[in-house]
């Protein structure tokens, strides 16, 4: 499902809605991801800034079930720019996997963003301290097919276990943290810029316990994967300690098909207004053009290349 502006729409309907509305060709649809993630919030921005400073196009913000999503949704044309993670960006271009059996085509990288921190939230009353603890649980993973999903059961092979050791839940942050404060579900894995709405709202509620991604499996993951480097999760939630964990990089991806000045123009209005993200999300703070090509891990449309060779 996606939302526009708070009116729910049926995936591939957002097209003929914004047609009847109005000149398609010159509407920008960016595609975000859950509401209460930080892809819904920063979404709005680049929205924003495009309505106030690319004269050649308006934008609509769309809540979506986030990057592998989003890539098929611009690979077939149901979207212009997207929010996906660096991760799951390079498996789509490169197919061959769980994921993306096909190379999927259409899709070009215009920037990273940020750092996606892996956090396993557990509350304090189910007693798990460790990712093995995991094991008879119930656990939230994310939406199917989603980045977050990707991620988690790398995360378990990595720590030698997997969705036969536990009762898996689909569900996004909203639902997961929803699910954490009923007693319906005991954990769950989220993937996101820090702090994640959802998490803060659970730790309001109740006590939590976010559990370390141990040393030597966040080592094997460095080894084997180019996505991910190591992070520490501190001033956050209220936590007693700081808490070891691995991120990957938060991108934005665009057709390939669109014209090279509007990727120009659109990454101008970006950068050149860079401090107005940290308003709509903490992640936002770590937006700059200094770092956006760290960890592009896919081709770059010839607009964005054109962008940063006259402005890096």
């Amino acid at each position: 499902m996606k939302k526009l502006f708070g009116t729910t729409l049926v995936a591939g309907a957002s097209v003929a809605l914004l047609a009847a509305c109005g000149d398609f060709e010159d509407e920008l649809e960016i595609l975000t991801g859950g509401e209460q993630g930080a892809y819904y919030p920063l979404g709005a921005q680049v929205a924003t800034v495009i309505n106030d400073h690319v004269d050649s196009h308006d934008a609509a913000h769309f809540s979506t079930g986030a990057s592998v999503v989003n890539i098929n949704d611009i690979a077939d044309g149901n979207g212009h720019i997207a929010f996906s993670q660096n991760d799951t960006a390079y498996y789509a271009e490169q197919g061959g996997n769980d994921f993306f059996e096909e190379p999927v085509e259409g899709v070009l990288g215009l920037a990273t963003l940020y750092p996606e921190v892996i956090q396993i939230v557990a509350t304090e009353s189910s007693g798990i301290e460790t990712v093995s603890d995991l094991a008879g649980m119930s656990v939230a993973v994310g939406d199917v097919g989603s980045g977050t999903e990707v991620v988690a059961s790398q995360i378990l092979d990595a720590h030698g276990m997997s969705y036969d050791d536990f009762s898996v839940e689909y569900q996004d942050f909203g639902d997961a943290a929803d699910s954490l404060q009923d007693g319906n579900i005991d954990a769950a894995i989220i993937v996101a810029g820090t702090p994640t709405g959802a998490i803060e709202a659970l730790s309001a509620q109740a006590n939590i316990t976010l559990v370390d991604v141990e040393a030597d499996a966040a080592q094997a993951l460095l080894d084997e994967y180019p996505f991910y480097t190591e992070y520490t999760i501190e001033d956050s939630y209220g936590l007693d300690a700081p808490v070891n964990t691995l991120a990957v990089q938060a991108m934005l991806v665009a057709q390939a098909d669109l014209d090279d000045e509007v990727i120009y123009d659109v990454l101008t209005a970006i950068f050149d207004n860079e401090d107005n993200f940290a308003n709509a999300h903490n992640a936002g703070t770590f937006i700059s053009l200094d770092t956006a090509l760290e960890g592009m891990s896919i081709d770059l449309h010839p607009g964005a290349q054109q962008f940063y060779d006259e402005n890096q």
